[in-house]
Order: C-alpha cells, then sequence, then structure tokens
C-alpha cells in the first residue's frame, strides 16, 4: 500500500512525540482534532493523559460517536496509558459518568502504578518484537487486570506485590495499547509495529 495516514488524537498529552515517532516509522502522521479531520486518516493514535479530560474532551469535540463507529468499522487504533484506558471495554477505579471508545475486550485500573511521583522506567520483552526489550517509561499509569479470548498478550511486567505479573501491552485485531509510552524513549519499534498493523489492515 501507499504510505499510511496515521493521526495522533490532539486532545491532551504527548501529540508531538507521537508524531515524530510515527514519522521515525515511515507514516505520515498528522494532529486528529475534529471529526473531518479523523475521517481522513487510516489509523488513528491515543496518547496518554487524563482519561477522564481526554473523554471529556473527545465528547465535547464530537469525536467520540466517530471514534466508535471507526472502531468497530476496523480502522486501526494504538492507545498508550490513558490511550489504553479510552480502549478498554471496562475500566475499575473510573468515574462514574467517564466514558471510552471500547474496542478490547478488556478489564483496565486507572492509575494502577501509582501517583506522579512513582514513575519509573523498566525493560520489557514485546512478543514478536527482535532485539533488545524495549524500554517501558510508566507515569501513573493503569495496568490490565483481565482479557477476553480474543485478546493477545503482548507485554508483562512482574508485580511488586506479589508473585503474579501485570499485563502493559495487549492486542485485539487491529486494535493495540500498552500501558507505557514508547514515544519518549526513542525506541520506535512499538510506533513500527503499529505501522505494519495499519499496513496489513489496508491489505
Amino acid at each position: 500500500m501507499s504510505t499510511p495516514t496515521i493521526g495522533v488524537l490532539a486532545l491532551q498529552g504527548d501529540v508531538r512525540e507521537h508524531l515524530v515517532a510515527l514519522a521515525a516509522a515511515d507514516a505520515l502522521a498528522r494532529p486528529v482534532r475534529r471529526p473531518e479531520e479523523l475521517a481522513e486518516v487510516d489509523a488513528l493514535v491515543m496518547p496518554g493523559g487524563e482519561s477522564t479530560t481526554i473523554s471529556k474532551l473527545a465528547v465535547l469535540f464530537g469525536l467520540m460517536d466517530p471514534l466508535r463507529e471507526r472502531v468497530r468499522a476496523g480502522m486501526p487504533v494504538y492507545g498508550t496509558c490513558a490511550g489504553m484506558i479510552m480502549l478498554a471495554d471496562k475500566i475499575l477505579d473510573g468515574r462514574d459518568d467517564q466514558e471510552t471508545v471500547g474496542g478490547i475486550d478488556m478489564t483496565v485500573r486507572r492509575n494502577a502504578f501509582g501517583r506522579q511521583n512513582e514513575s519509573f522506567e523498566t525493560a520489557i520483552p514485546f512478543a514478536g518484537m527482535a532485539g533488545d526489550p524495549v524500554t517501558g517509561v510508566f507515569i501513573r499509569a493503569p495496568w490490565v487486570e483481565s482479557v477476553g479470548a480474543g485478546v493477545e498478550v503482548l507485554a508483562e511486567v512482574p508485580a511488586a506485590d506479589g508473585p503474579d505479573a501485570r499485563i502493559v501491552a495487549v492486542r485485539q485485531g487491529n486494535l493495540l495499547a500498552t500501558s507505557f509510552h514508547p514515544e519518549l524513549t526513542g525506541d520506535h519499534r512499538v510506533h513500527e509495529y503499529f505501522v505494519r498493523m495499519v499496513e496489513a489492515a489496508a491489505q
């Protein structure tokens, strides 16, 4: 296919960093703030930020329903941190009125890794990715409590409070989500993985 055009939801978060990472992964990248801009892209990245704020702004800008429609129609979407929450079918510790786009059969816990001052980095093996583990930057990050049968777990980190691992990267069909922020590391392999997903979806 021709070079895919991938939007970055530009309501909050690391928009510029995602645009840079997507360009480095050989995609045409542009910010998306309005429904007409969403209609012009082949795929979308939902950055981190504050998930309740992003949800409210998506409704305010008239994007929530078009986003849900595009996801149902098969548009590839990659969500990081708050973007992962936006792609979850169920949220724990969210506001009662909090809306999501949904699409991934998973339950996500908001702010599961702690407060801002508990942010951390760690090396994470990522399924299907050659080379060294990716560096995960976790900032007030969620984790995935549970997934449905159709969800592929791509990465986990050891739990601090016991033997279980915490799920931090998943894929279901054309939807990808990570708890962490690869756009902050200079390692563009997760974005390259997503660009390959977009190219495969167009075939």
